[in-house]
């Protein structure tokens, strides 16, 4: 008996011991890494400030880009749009888009038309019936020329009609209706030169109908072709 209960007592002791070690050591444990499972004030507040409140994307500038107007016109033969270069020939350009914001070309006629070449218009004597005065006509002013390297009397393009004196164009306008590159400035030894100022973006096969009309000797058409209305998009 006595020597059982000694070992009892010491299996008792031992087990007793085992236990408070393994408690021990668990504190021990939890001690030392307890900052891995209890908040961290600041790093959590800087985590959940930034889910709170994301940080908003920079705002970007929308790059708008200059768009040049379009002249619609609307002829007896249909509608033409035309691209007016206001960036690249502000002067000739925003000419032409005073004057038909004014109504000046308005019931005005294609007053001289060479299919193969090119089809007139702009004269506010052309408003009349009697044609002798047709192509003597202006806005009563004449401006600058405004020659612009690249800018090519190809085949759909817009140009200024003068006297072919240098600086004499004011209401007057021609449309390509081929590759009419000599009229350019820069194509010696032509002394008539004419600016371009815009092209045809829609309706060229309107032009080409215009291009095609009877004329008499003196290339006015013989039924007459007239500009309704000229309106600026912008």
């Amino acid at each position: 008996m006595p020597f059982r209960y000694t070992v009892e007592m010491k299996k008792e002791t031992l087990y007793a011991g085992l236990v408070a070690l393994i408690v021990l050591a668990g504190i021990v444990f939890w001690y030392f890494n307890r900052a891995a499972y209890s908040p961290a004030r600041g790093q959590n507040q800087e985590i959940n400030t930034h889910n709170a409140s994301p940080q908003e994307p920079m705002p970007q500038e929308e790059q708008k880009k200059a768009r040049n107007p379009i002249a619609v016109f609307d002829t007896s033969k249909g509608i033409v749009e035309i691209e007016l270069f206001l960036d690249k020939a502000p002067v000739t350009a925003g000419n032409f888009a005073k004057l038909a914001k004014s109504g000046f070309y308005n019931g005005t006629k294609f007053h001289r038309v060479i299919k193969g070449f090119m089809i007139q218009g702009g004269d506010p004597n052309s408003k009349e019936v009697d044609a002798s005065r047709y192509g003597t006509g202006g806005p009563g002013y004449t401006i600058q020329d405004e020659f612009v390297s690249g800018l090519s009397n190809v085949r759909g393009t817009i140009s200024m009609a003068n006297t072919g004196r240098p600086n004499s164009g004011g209401s007057q306008f021609f449309i390509n209706h081929a590759d009419n590159v000599g009229l350019d400035h820069d194509k010696p030894p032509l002394t008539s030169s004419h600016p371009v100022f815009g092209k045809v973006v829609k309706g060229m096969e309107v032009i080409d109908v215009i291009a095609g009309v009877e004329t008499n000797a003196n290339d006015i058409p013989l039924v007459p072709v007239t500009i309704r209305t000229i309106t600026i998009r912008e």
